[in-house]
């Protein structure tokens, strides 16, 4: 699996499961622009934890649904990784997961229940450059690589 980000020896990080999706209408990629209340903002590919006893695919349309409105079929994984980071709250935590196509079926705006997540769609080249995640921009870019 490979691994993204700069363990610090000093925190312990909580291992999530996770999973994400690259999810392409027209030549753009399906992101989230995500606002904090602190006025920090950063895009990632939609996706999150893996809750209960879930399936990877099973996160991937829940979460989905919830940061976009967007309703998925998951398809072929195009990674697994690993990214260390620290959340908003300043938690060290490694998601640990894959990263698959995703294939939009559908919208319902009712799914979308997290505020500050907005689907923005962008160039695949774009979205490699402004992701947050180097586990999400790597995908991007490996996706992109497969499709030349």
């Amino acid at each position: 699996m490979l691994e993204f980000g700069l363990r610090d020896p000093e925190k312990a990080y909580r291992l999530r499961p996770a999973a994400f999706g690259v999810c392409v209408r027209e030549g753009l990629i399906a992101c989230v622009h995500v606002t904090r209340a602190d006025d920090r903002s950063y895009h990632d590919l939609p996706g999150g934890a893996v809750d209960g006893l879930e399936t990877e695919g099973q996160a991937l349309i829940r979460e989905f649904g919830e940061e976009t409105g967007l309703i998925v079929e998951p398809g072929p994984l195009i990674v697994r990784a690993s990214q260390l980071f620290l959340k908003s709250d300043g938690e060290p935590v490694e998601n640990e997961g894959g990263v698959y196509e995703a294939q939009a079926t559908g919208e319902d705006a009712a799914l979308k229940v997290e505020d500050d997540h907005r689907l923005v769609w962008l160039d695949p080249q774009q979205a490699v450059l402004k992701l947050r995640h180097e586990s999400h921009a790597w995908a991007v870019a490996r996706w992109l690589r497969t499709r030349g």
